[in-house]
């Protein structure tokens, strides 16, 4: 998780516009989940126990979720569309208002911990990143820039095209690192990792106003968290199991099914849900 953050800070320091607001709380959500996954990890790794109780985990990425969101709100509230809920289907819009900052929080904490209960088996949550985030390089290119913003009727959000840097530090970072996290894994993302890539896909989305367009290409992402809800809500009102073992993918291994069917199954699953996102915004 350490060379996975390391690789986004040091290709955004050396590429980015430093003097952009994305860029820097690009960096803000890269380094505050990090040192939170990092101190999770550490309690682990020493046995002390089973890493930060849920409580104070929840709490420290809400607090950091908060001052996220309201530096963005800070910066769309003069933007066209910049405090719009948009779906992506139609262009209908609801506009959030102030309360755009804790709508902003809960996304960004809801894919932090999504990504999070998907890296359960080897390259899983990697290559599912990979997919996902190369959409968002694109949506943050395209957000950025007039013409082709106004050519596909999705929202034009000046200096967005910068954090595609961001973006695609991530992709590159995540490419490195599935080289040596490919079954068998030689080497893990642990929280440190897995809590900031959830946080700048997130981010990407809120930049570009494509909140529910995520769920769209962030939708492996969005199944593993459900079926964890699901399996919980079920087994407290029946005493029994909705599935095998939740995440999701637990429930594949229980079955049988080897674990490198399973990834790549996956992987193809969220190849499709990123080139239908981004087909999608032609179909407007």
């Amino acid at each position: 998780g350490l060379f996975v953050v390391g690789a986004i800070v040091v290709s955004v320091l050396l590429w980015g516009d430093l003097s952009s607001t994305y860029v820097q709380l690009g960096l803000l959500v890269t380094l505050g989940f990090a040192a939170l996954g990092a101190v999770d990890d550490w309690i682990k790794l020493r046995g002390l126990r089973n890493g930060l109780s849920i409580r104070s985990k929840l709490a420290v990425q809400v607090a950091l979720s908060l001052v996220v969101a309201y530096f963005l709100y800070r910066d769309h509230v003069n933007k066209l569309h910049g405090l719009e809920l948009i779906w992506p289907f139609g262009g209908y819009s609801v506009v959030l208002g102030v309360g755009f900052i804790g709508w902003a929080a809960f996304v960004l904490v809801g894919s932090s911990n999504a990504v999070n209960l998907t890296d359960g088996l080897d390259g899983l949550a990697t290559g599912c990143t990979i997919f996902a985030a190369s959409a968002f390089v694109a949506l943050t290119y395209l957000a950025g820039h007039a013409i082709m913003a106004d050519y596909l009727s999705i929202p034009f959000m000046p200096g967005s095209g910068e954090f595609s840097i961001v973006i695609g530090a991530l992709v590159g970072a995540m490419l490195g690192f599935l080289w040596f996290n490919c079954y068998p894994a030689q080497v893990f993302m642990g929280d440190t990792g897995s809590l900031p890539i959830g946080g700048l896909l997130a981010l990407a989305a809120l930049v570009t106003r494509q909140e529910l367009l995520l769920v769209v290409v962030g939708g492996v992402f969005v199944v593993e968290t459900l079926s964890v809800i699901m399996q919980v809500g079920w087994f407290r009102l029946t005493g029994k199991r909705l599935i095998a073992c939740s995440p999701l993918h637990n429930h594949y291994v229980f079955q049988g099914q080897h674990e490198l069917k399973i990834v790549v199954r996956f992987w193809i699953g969220s190849a499709l849900l990123a080139i239908i996102a981004v087909a999608s915004l032609k179909i407007q």
